[in-house]
């Protein structure tokens, strides 16, 4: 899959990162701000997006979020936080929720579980129990 990384803190989006890669998978982008995702070129396609909730420039996840479904309206959005009651119930549109801290391992077994379902949905594999998934990813797999 082609990654798009939104996270202020440098440490852990070079974390995200790193296992994004070591799971076979591309980064195409990594943004610390809303501003930020606004100025990447228009060439890029995510199809996953991993989004802090807290970001840099006062900016937040709910707007990032908004700015991706605008701009690649098939990017599966994933909320990576530890603010997850910041997340309103219809999950702002986003497809998911990965609450920090989160193991490298359960990472990986979230990015395995959403590639299964990106390239043949709906996913073969169980949902891993790191991965709460919002209703717009399930009708999203069950159309097809």
């Amino acid at each position: 899959m082609d990654v798009l990384i939104v996270e202020d803190e440098m440490l852990l989006a070079m974390d995200i990162e790193a296992i994004v890669e070591d799971a076979g998978h591309r980064v195409l982008a990594e943004a610390a701000c809303l501003r930020e995702v606004e100025e990447l070129p228009s060439g890029i396609t995510p199809q996953l997006a991993f989004v802090d909730m807290n970001l840099a420039n006062g900016s937040n996840g709910l707007e990032v979020c908004h700015l991706i479904q605008t701009r690649w309206p098939e990017t599966i959005i994933v909320f990576v936080t530890a603010n997850v009651s910041k997340i309103p119930a219809d999950f702002a549109g986003g497809h998911g929720v990965i609450e920090k801290p989160f193991s490298n391992a359960g990472m990986v077994t979230a990015l395995k579980y959403l590639a299964n379902g990106v390239f043949d949905p709906p996913p073969s594999l169980p949902r891993p129990s790191n991965l709460t998934t919002s209703p717009h990813l399930e009708k999203r797999w069950a159309a097809t």
